[in-house]
């Protein structure tokens, strides 16, 4: 191999793996918000409710709580399950997006509880970072001419997508502690960071953030993954290079 292709190589390694990396996050930041809710679950640290709530009164930190869900009042959806939260939207399909014309939100106030401990959940501040299992309804606009746009073609796909809260389910909590107007310890959003309710396990909440779709972050893995790589090759190089 000729002496300058071999003195140009660490550049060039260093190059592609910048450029891999590069690559990576660019396919991690099409899902967009839910990107970074992932990236929250997977990183945000744990404490227990008790020093949550202890936290509230002091300097404002995102933790992570778990807990059961528990409420004074409930309602039921149509299986009779008491809820505390639920969320219907009906969105349009547009290109490769589905955009909402139509956002519904009943609730009732309620915490989550590690034994004798509970701390309240500010629902009014929940929205990318509600992470449960979706129940959906496709179809098109002509199948919901009570609530499509009046623009809309007939034609349009459409779905009604329900997500919802149980208070038979234990949840993942992610937000700052803060006291609210009557001075109750309440999980909120807060530090530019979004509250984040999940009624699922890690793996299952991942794969709900990518609509189920796994070769996009199959593709961003090895990407960074590959980046990595030359770049720890191209420094490598390089300080071999130096010390010869």
């Amino acid at each position: 191999m000729p002496s300058a292709i071999i003195a140009g190589m660490p550049l060039f390694l260093l190059v592609a793996g910048l450029a891999a990396l590069v690559a990576g996050s660019a396919v991690l930041r099409s899902f967009g918000p839910r990107y970074r809710v992932g990236r929250l679950l997977a990183t945000t640290p744990g404490v227990t409710i008790g020093e949550a709530r202890t936290l509230a009164t002091a300097s404002p930190r995102y933790v992570r709580v778990r807990g059961r869900i528990d409420a004074e009042e409930e309602f039921e959806d149509d299986a009779r399950r008491p809820l505390v939260f639920r969320r219907t939207r009906v969105e349009a399909r547009r290109g490769r997006s589905w955009i909402a014309f139509d956002d519904r939100r009943e609730s009732v106030a309620f915490e989550v509880r590690e034994g004798l401990d509970g701390i309240a959940v500010d629902a009014a501040t929940l929205d990318v970072g509600l992470v449960v299992l979706p129940r959906e309804a496709v179809g098109t606009a002509a199948d919901a001419p009570e609530r499509a746009p009046a623009d809309l073609p007939p034609a349009t796909p459409v779905r009604m997508r329900v997500e919802q809260i149980s208070s038979v389910e234990h949840a993942i909590v992610l937000g700052v502690p803060r006291l609210d107007g009557s001075g109750a310890p309440t999980m909120t959003a807060g530090l530019g960071r979004p509250l984040i309710l999940s009624t699922l396990e890690q793996p299952e909440a991942m794969r709900i953030l990518v609509d189920g779709r796994s070769r996009r972050p199959l593709a961003a893995a090895v990407l960074l993954a590959a980046g990595l790589a030359l770049v720890s090759l191209a420094l490598g190089w390089a300080l071999v290079e130096a010390l010869l």
